[in-house]
């Protein structure tokens, strides 16, 4: 029970909160869009463009719900909550945190959605797309962290205390 499953928009920071927190906590760090890659030799969308978002989230499902590891914090992409055995997988072996930042908030970080290989479909807005996974990052969450107000600093000790706070509680049980 000892991983966190750092979920959330793209550009919400889960892989520079996630190193961050496994720094600061002690864990490995990996990320899962990395492992996607290596397996399939290539850039994320490039798969997509060859496989199309349904093929893309298959093999996303198949390689996150295949993670066998302890201790991690775990940052796979944004589109993850579409895979419903990845997601039961990440709630067997750990917590689910959920990054929650605000809908401008993203559209200010995320400049071309495309080049950075973001699941959408055809003309689908930003807005609807976040509208759409904030249900299920909020369905899946075991801990939320709201980067509202805060810069990254203050997001990462926000999520260390909360991870640690988990830990705590989890061992008392």
């Amino acid at each position: 029970m000892g991983n966190f499953t750092l979920i959330g928009m793209p550009a919400v920071g889960k892989s520079t909160l996630g190193v961050l927190l496994a720094k600061e906590i002690g864990y490995d760090f990996i990320d899962t869009d990395l492992i996607i890659q290596k397996e399939c030799g290539k850039l994320l969308k490039e798969i997509i463009e060859e496989e199309g978002n349904e093929g893309f989230c298959d093999i996303e499902d198949k390689i996150n719900a295949a993670v066998d590891v302890e201790n991690c914090v775990i940052s796979p992409g944004g589109s993850i909550v579409y895979c419903e055995n990845a997601m039961k997988h990440f709630k067997e072996i750990g917590a689910v945190v959920y990054l929650k930042a605000s809908y401008e908030e993203i559209e200010k970080r995320l400049e071309d959605a495309v080049a950075r290989g973001v699941v959408m479909k055809e003309g689908q807005t930003l807005k609807n797309l976040y509208d759409e996974r904030v249900l299920l990052f909020e369905k899946y969450a075991d801990l939320t962290v709201s980067e509202e107000g805060l810069n990254p600093d203050q997001t990462t000790d926000k999520l260390v205390k909360m991870c640690y706070e988990y830990l705590k509680n989890s061992k008392k049980n």
